[in-house]
């Protein structure tokens, strides 16, 4: 699950829920972001491998974007990311009536 959240608003900007999120999938999902609102001068995310690899990085550079990442076992910077989580995860198994 991929959820884009603006850090200043707490707006969730995209959620993407999938098997398995690609790095291009990643910057697909950036790209329409990007155009839509206007490309942010850096993003922090986790370490996940979808976010550091080489595709993503080589993006983002080339389109202005600084780094920043979060340090593992921060819960301080990750907690809206688990709490929208949280309540995706609900409704999709309501819906699935599991």
């Amino acid at each position: 699950m991929l959820n884009v959240i603006d850090e200043y608003t707490r707006e969730c900007l995209a959620i993407r829920i999938d098997r398995k999120i690609t790095s291009n999938d990643l910057v697909e999902e950036l790209a329409e972001l990007f155009v839509t609102r206007g490309t942010p001068t850096h993003i922090r995310s986790d370490n996940g491998p979808e976010f550091v690899a080489e595709t993503v990085r080589l993006w983002l550079r080339r389109v202005g974007v600084g780094t920043l990442f979060i340090e593992p076992g921060s819960p301080s910077r990750e907690w809206i990311h688990r709490i929208v989580q949280r309540k995706v995860k609900g409704r999709a198994v309501k819906r699935r009536g599991l």
